[in-house]
């Protein structure tokens, strides 16, 4: 009898291959390795992309490239090594750097992928989304839930750049993407520094009433640095008066929520934001799915998998399904924002975490 190993040593055996192959057939037993590993295995690899040479790349392309209809965006795509000629960052998650000059005008779109907007330096954006103006400061985590209408516009001579993130990668390879050109500057160009659904959500633990429907997507399109600063520096004040506050000693950590569940801020992305303590350290971290970080402040290091890479304010890692990490900070406060796919893992029951040293089994 042949052994299941794709071995064709037979004449029989190697036409049988043959007619696999001419009706677009392939057996499991050759490819069962690759098809259900036993731990995932991803093509996606463990990257650091520079601020610094971004920023740069960036700037350059505000000086020869234009922004405006047809391209719409000056954004440029973080590339994983590993998922050649994607633009993607992982399998399901999309992350650019996007640059506007001043008094620029991206004109209004919307698309089905979901997305948002994380500012790690600058101000004097606003962000139009479904007609209304949102101020982009730094360390705001700003949202355009799929199928809004959005824009930006620079009321200031100086550029900004941020961090876009969307789920490109997963809408396409679902299929599900449906886009439409909208109005080619923004529907109201006022910069007010409140917009209208912070005037209705940004109520810590308060609902209105005349809204009471759960929201597939956060109604709230702007949480503010000084809420998540605010957040963090109370939960490692709670942990030095000796209560249990934090996720691991000196880790310091939030989730960005949905005012109307409780959940997650999109369907598909969730958004976090990690403190470390200086000299703080996390332990190694084993998660199915894939997630991106951007350094907010401070310094520090990554370890993914078992390569460690130094990192200062501005720098993006991704950590691909499997692959552990965890986080050491330098001489000071060490602040990090993240993103991954986790609410698409949990929905469809692949969620799985694994410490070493702290688990049994993987859960």
């Amino acid at each position: 009898m042949e052994q299941m190993d794709g071995t064709a040593d037979t004449p029989e055996l190697q036409q049988l291959y043959r007619d696999f192959e001419a009706n677009d057939m392939a057996p499991l037993w050759t490819q069962r390795d690759d098809l259900m590993p036993m731990t995932p295995s991803p093509q996606a690899i463990p990257f650091v992309w520079r601020w610094k040479t971004l920023f740069d790349l960036a700037e350059r392309s505000g000086e020869l490239v234009p922004v405006g209809r047809g391209g719409e965006r000056r954004a440029v795509g973080l590339v994983n090594p590993g998922l050649p000629g994607t633009g993607y960052a992982t399998p399901t998650l999309w992350c650019a750097i996007q640059y506007l000059g001043g008094f620029e005008t991206a004109p209004e779109h919307r698309h089905s992928q979901n997305a948002f907007r994380f500012v790690v330096e600058g101000e004097g954006v606003w962000t139009v989304v479904n007609g209304d103006p949102v101020a982009m400061r730094r360390g705001d985590l700003l949202l355009t839930p799929g199928w809004n209408f959005h824009g930006h516009h620079n009321d200031t001579e100086k550029p900004m750049a941020w961090i876009d993130g969307l789920d490109i990668p997963f809408s396409s390879y679902t299929d599900v993407g449906f886009f439409e050109f909208g109005s080619e500057r923004v529907t109201d160009e006022a910069s007010p520094a409140v917009s209208r659904a912070e005037r209705m959500w940004a109520h810590p633990g308060l609902r209105p009433l005349s809204v009471l429907d759960e929201k597939r997507s956060s109604p709230l399109s702007a949480y503010r640095w000084e809420h998540t600063d605010a957040a963090l520096r109370e939960q490692l004040k709670l942990e030095d008066e000796g209560f249990a506050a934090t996720v691991a000693p000196g880790h310091a950590a939030i989730r960005y929520t949905n005012p109307t569940t409780g959940g997650d801020v999109m369907s598909t992305i969730r958004a976090e934001f990690h403190r470390l303590r200086a000299h703080a350290s996390t332990l190694p971290t084993h998660e199915v799915g894939s997630s991106v970080w951007q350094v907010f402040e401070g310094t520090g290091t990554v370890v993914l998998g078992d390569v460690e890479h130094k990192l200062e304010k501005g720098d993006l890692f991704v950590v691909p399904s499997w692959v552990p990490w965890s986080l050491h900070a330098n001489d000071a406060q060490f602040d990090l924002f993240r993103f991954n796919d986790g609410p698409i893992m949990d929905r469809l029951n692949f969620a799985r975490t694994y410490v070493p040293g702290r688990d049994k089994e993987i859960r």
